[in-house]
Formats: structure tokens, sequence, C-alpha cells
């Protein structure tokens, strides 16, 4: 079964179960038991053996990533409950009079807020919700702009759990450090960059277009469609620096953290040095654990949360984090099974690809619309990338070429991709639920704009897979990208005069 048609079974399978049942965990473990079963020719004790063993030895070896991310949940949770985040919005309310405006300061705060995409989407959602419905800019259009500045962020951030889970999802003896690999992707994901662009240009143009410019209209005709709210943490007495400075603490703590693991301070290196030699998982999971405490310094004394809800808002961190360290958990094993050590699957596409002479040039765009495919049809990014790119490793032979992380960008890109116009993905739900707007209402819009921004990153990573050349393949996106706002505004302005 090694590096055959049948290491690819339990991926596909987990795919076509995830279509039929909506259930991305189910489809996860018959993946993993199919997988385990052929392996040891369905033998009922060696497969169950052979799929704890796994799974046991991929959550102590990401033991790490898994501690950032409940570590992150409990910081997260901590702030909501604070308050801040509805003093924030009392705040720009008073600053942010017009629609530009107002749509640009959603934007921000989205970028702003990149250490999780969870908490970017209702957060961001329960923060400007009062705003943009003060100056008439319809709930699908904030939906549209949190989904957009959520997951794409969190992609290309350092920083973040996406990062920590990227980083541990190469395969076991992998010659590539799974943090260097992620730096090197992060200006050649064209697809989460050009929907950062396609959002500033179209705002800064005033353009919309498709369902999305039908809903504009009734907003501004005082006409929102609009689903039940949210009621935030209004009673508390946190300030706006309570919902930044954890951010900010978390950024630069990670940082001194990391710089720690990779020896910085024992005087024997450079920066660059440090952070090239650092443990990232690690650090990122010292840089959260002091974040907590942090947090705990500056919320304990002002009585912005009594002990006792301090404690409780850590549990209910923890407990927030479940769904996705199940994910993390079911995609790792998932990916051991069909990782070099069992049925290989990557060595079997290997094998394709050089028995077929398929151009590695050409990896790029398909590896892209693989991960857009796989990850509309689960529901998940970090599921989609954590099978994926194993594969994508062992098809440039565990080399970190420029090919390989323009690759893996394309691989992090379509998953996202992917993602953003699945309905049944938790940020497209979560970003729906953020801004109040209707579910269906939502999808519908944001399914056109991530089908034009797809086939745009589709035309980048052809012009970057052949030339090999990031800055070639970002510029011709957002060259296409202008092109098409502006001939957007051309053809819209045409047709009402």
């Amino acid at each position: 079964m090694e590096a055959t048609f049948w290491a690819l079974v339990p991926p596909i399978l987990a795919i076509i179960i995830s279509l039929i049942t909506k259930e991305v965990n189910l489809s996860l473990v018959i993946g993993i038991v199919m997988g385990c079963g052929l392996y040891c020719s369905f033998d009922p004790f060696t497969t169950a053996t052979t799929m704890f063993d796994i799974m046991s030895s991929k959550v102590y070896g990401n033991m790490g990533v898994l501690f950032f991310v409940i570590l992150l949940g409990m910081i997260v949770h901590l702030m909501n409950m604070s308050g801040a985040t509805h003093e924030y919005a009392k705040w720009a309310s008073r600053r942010l009079k017009t629609r530009k405006q107002s749509l640009l300061a959603t934007m921000a705060l989205g970028i702003i807020i990149f250490v999780d995409d969870y908490f970017n989407c209702l957060t961001v959602g329960t923060v400007m919700r009062p705003i943009t419905d003060k100056n008439k800019i319809s709930r699908e259009k904030l939906a549209y702009i949190i989904d957009s500045t959520a997951a794409p962020v969190c992609i290309i951030a350092p920083i973040s759990s996406w990062a920590a889970a990227v980083s541990s999802s190469l395969p076991d003896g992998s010659s590539i450090d799974g943090f260097q690999l992620f730096m090197k992707t992060i200006f050649c994901n064209y697809y989460s960059w050009l929907s950062l662009g396609m959002i500033l240009f179209t705002v800064l143009l005033s353009v919309d277009f498709g369902k999305m410019r039908e809903y504009e209209k009734n907003a501004l005709a005082g006409e929102l469609e609009v689903a039940e709210d949210i009621v935030p943490y209004s009673n508390r007495h946190g300030k706006v620096a309570d919902l930044l400075l954890p951010v900010i603490a978390l950024i630069v703590l990670s940082i001194i953290s990391m710089l720690y693991t990779g020896g910085f301070f024992d005087g024997e290196m450079s920066i660059g040095d440090a952070f090239a030699n650092c443990d990232a998982i690690l650090g990122l999971a010292m840089g959260a654990a002091y974040t907590v405490i942090f947090v705990a310094l500056l919320y304990l004394p002002r009585k912005i949360v009594t002990p006792k809800e301090f404690l409780d808002g850590l549990v209910q961190g923890f407990i927030n984090m479940v769904p996705a360290t199940l994910i993390l958990t079911f995609a790792w094993t998932l990916s051991g099974i069909c990782g070099g050590d069992y049925l290989n699957a990557g060595g079997f596409v290997a094998d394709v690809v050089n028995k077929y002479s398929i151009s590695l040039n050409l990896m790029p765009a398909i590896f892209f619309v693989i991960a857009s495919l796989l990850a509309f049809s689960t529901g998940t990014s970090w599921g989609t990338f954590a099978i994926l790119l194993p594969i994508t490793v062992s098809v440039f032979d565990d080399q970190l070429l420029p090919l390989t992380a323009i690759t893996t960008a394309a691989v992090l890109g379509g998953s996202v991709c992917g993602d953003h116009i699945s309905p049944i993905s938790d940020t497209t739900i979560l970003s729906s639920t953020g801004a109040g707007c209707s579910h269906i209402n939502h999808v519908s819009t944001q399914m056109q704009y991530g089908l034009v921004v797809a086939a745009m990153s589709v035309v980048s990573y052809l012009v970057g897979g052949f030339t090999e050349s990031t800055a070639a393949g970002f510029v011709t996106g957002f060259a296409v990208l202008i092109v098409f706002v502006l001939g957007a505004k051309k053809f819209y302005s045409a047709k009402e005069v």
C-alpha cells in the first residue's frame, strides 16, 4: 500500500464524507481509520495500535502548538470579558463620521487583531457593527471585511495561532525548518494579499459588484438585512488600552521568547541568527504564557474582573479552543498515516509528477486549486494544509527551493480561499455572526468576491511558478486587481448614466 494510489484514499475519503455529512472531525476520523486499516491490512488490533501510536506521537511532538492555541484562547476570552471592545466601539463612533472612514477603520482593526481568526471575527464585528449601522453600511459588507481580514491576515502573521499550526505541519524528519519555511511564504501568499487589496481598492474607489451592490444600495436606503445581535460585555469598565495592550504584549513577549530560544541573550548570536535558530513554537507558547500573566496584572488590580471571573475566563478560553485542537489532532494523525513512515502519499505524488513529466513550475497553481477545493469541502483551512503540506514538501525532495516556498504559499492561500467560500467554515459562520448578518447572505456575497480573487491568484501563481520569482507573481496579481476594480467602476458608472 505504500507510495501507491491507495495512500491517497484516506484524505479523498475524508473529503467525500465531509461533503455528505458536513462534519469535519468525523470525516478526519474515518480517514484516519481507513489509512491505518490499509497500512495494517485491516487487522483490528494493529490498526487501533497504529492509530493511537501516531496520534500520541503527533500530539506529544506538537505540544507547544497546543499550548499556544489554548493559551491564546484564554487571552482572547479575557480580553472580551474586560469590556474593552465595547469601550473601543464608543470611542470610535465619536470619530468615524463617513462610510469610507468606517470601512477603512474596520479593515485596520481586522489587521491589528491578527493573532487569531476566531478572536478577529467576533471582536471586529462586535466593535464595528454599531458604527457601520450608523453610517448605513450593509451587514453583508461588514461580514465580508471581517472574513477577509481574519484568516488572510493570520496566515501571513508570524505571531499567530496559524503560524504555529503551519510550522508544525511538515513531516517528521524533514530537513526544512517549519518556521523558516513559513517566513518565506509570507510575500508569495498571493490570495491573502489580493484579498486585502480587494478591500482597500473597492473601499477607496467606492466600488461594489455582484449581490453586494444590491445590499449596499438597500443599506443606503435604510434597509439593513440583520440577524440577531450579540450582547457584548458592555457592563464592564475596561478601557481601549485593555484591548490594545494585551495584543502588544503578546507580540513583544513572543519575539523576546523566540530570541531567547535562539540564544540571543547568551551574547553569541545576532538578532537574525537567533531568529534563524530559534524554537518558534516554544517561543510563541512562552510568549502566550507570559501574556496571560500580563493580563492578570493589568485586569485584577483594577478589578476589571474578579479573581474567580479570571479563573473562569481561563477555563472558558480553553473550552473555546477545543474545536481547533480537535481538528489539529485529527489532521496531524491523518497526515501522519499518509506520511513517509507509513502510506507515503507524498512519495506517490512525487512519482506521478516525475513519471508524467509534470512541470514543477505548474505546482503552485495546481496546489492552489487542490487546496481551495479541499478547504471548500471540509470547511477548514488547518485540516487542509495539514494534509497537503507533507505532500508538497515531498514533491520538492525536502529541499527549500524558491518553488518550494511559492508552492507552500499556494497551499496556504488555497486553504484560506476554500475556507472563505465554504458555507460550513467556522470563520464564515463566525463572520456572519459577528456582523449580525444573515449567514446565507454573507456566503453569497463572500463567494463572489472570493472567486474573483481566486482567479487572480491562479494567474499570480502561474507567473510566480514559471519565473520562480515572488515579486513577479505579486506585481502581476495586483496589476490584474487594479484593472478589474477600475473596470468594474467604469462599467457600473456607464450603466447608471
